[in-house]
């Protein structure tokens, strides 16, 4: 059997290295190829494309990417047309998989869509392109099987992969040894995204926090993970002119252990914010995208509900700060940050209803949604 998948970004690479490990135990002797990262390769995949190559934010952002990524995309259209997989899966990454997937469908190929995209949250119309261009659609969150089935559409919720392999029970002082910082002393963790863009855009309001925070907070220890040493040094660059590089402690590869770490987190919204709340750990999440998205999505209405992060849309009451475009600033971010320090309860509360939600998405997620894949065609 042979399986094409394509992954964008990090998030997209860990998911479908679990779903390649567990369709690889069902299917012996079944490949895997297509566009990946290094945990899909490390899994058995042929890559012939990296994942990070899809690795673009925004509406406007994209435009000076466009012509690069639909040669890319025609490349895989010709090469799977000529060697027809079995199925193909694409994995996150919409604006470039579902058009890939509506191709793929039209000439003949079974199509699985692994992680739905936000259309209950805007550009709803996208459902009617995902209805001709998906057979399937893998669910990680357990309300939007509901919304697809309105607009029938198949959906599986196969909960998320994240809630198997992390636990809000660990052991924070080792997380803090492996960092080489201090046990007992306050710990604070700057996450500004895994992008290189998202880097530009919040870095800056970030480390500047991170420096107030330090001088209100002499005790507070900073840690920083970057995905990459592309980002490091992008993060680096902002630590220096703003005077962080001398309280901060800055990682490569290491989110989940300063997660771990840390007493209080500021986030990029994203994957991350998940993973965050599956450690139980209170944050603040803030985003900024370019002036001219932003200003495209007010104005055409493109948002169709009232919070963005993904914690305050799976818990029962939205805890979580967030803080979008203008609304992002250090003095923000600081005051924001010293209130979960110092407000017991309000901690208190975010951790009850983050281990309620680590509760729904514990499903062994890789097995179903191998269960799914197989099912699409018929295995």
């Amino acid at each position: 059997m042979r399986i094409g998948l394509v992954a964008g970004e990090v998030s997209g690479d860990l998911l479908g290295a679990g779903l390649i490990e567990a369709l690889a135990a069902r299917v012996p002797g079944a490949t895997f190829e297509g566009v990946g990262g290094e945990r899909m390769r490390a899994a058995g995949m042929q890559c012939w494309h990296d994942a990070d190559e899809l690795a673009v934010m925004g509406l406007t952002e994209v435009l000076s990417h466009l012509p690069r990524l639909l040669k890319l995309r025609r490349s895989l259209v010709q090469r799977w047309k000529a060697n027809p997989p079995d199925v193909f899966i694409g994995i996150d990454a919409p604006d470039f998989t579902l058009g890939l997937e509506l191709k793929l469908r039209r000439i003949g190929i079974p199509t699985v869509h692994y992680v739905s995209p936000s259309v209950w949250a805007w550009r709803e119309g996208r459902v009617k392109k995902i209805a001709r261009a998906c057979d399937r659609v893998l669910c990680l969150l357990p309300f939007e099987p509901a919304f697809y089935a309105r607009h029938q559409v198949a959906a599986d919720f196969v909960g998320h992969p994240l809630g198997e392999v992390i636990d809000s029970e660990h052991d924070i002082g080792a997380a803090r040894d492996a960092l080489g910082i201090d046990r007992q002393r306050p710990v604070l963790a700057l996450l500004p995204g895994s992008r290189r863009g998202e880097i530009t855009k919040l870095g800056r309001d970030f480390a500047l926090a991170g420096v107030e925070l330090r001088k209100q907070r002499p005790d507070l220890q900073v840690v920083v993970p970057l995905a990459n040493s592309a980002g490091a040094l992008a993060f680096q660059s902002i630590a220096e002119e703003v005077g962080l590089t001398d309280q901060v402690t800055t990682t490569i590869g290491n989110a989940r252990v300063c997660m771990q770490a840390a007493d209080v987190l500021v986030m990029a919204s994203g994957t991350a914010t998940l993973e965050g709340l599956l450690f139980g750990k209170p944050m603040v999440v803030g985003y900024r995208v370019a002036p001219s998205t932003y200003r495209l999505v007010k104005a055409l209405g493109l948002m169709k509900i009232d919070y963005f992060s993904l914690p305050n849309l799976l818990t029962e009451t939205p805890l979580v700060t967030e803080l979008i475009q203008h609304d992002l600033t250090p003095d923000a971010l600081v005051r924001e940050v010293n209130d979960l320090f110092d407000n017991a309860a309000r901690r208190e509360a975010m951790r009850r209803a983050f281990a309620e939600v680590g509760k729904a998405l514990r499903q062994d997620a890789n097995e179903l949604a191998a269960d799914a894949v197989l099912a699409t065609v018929g295995k």
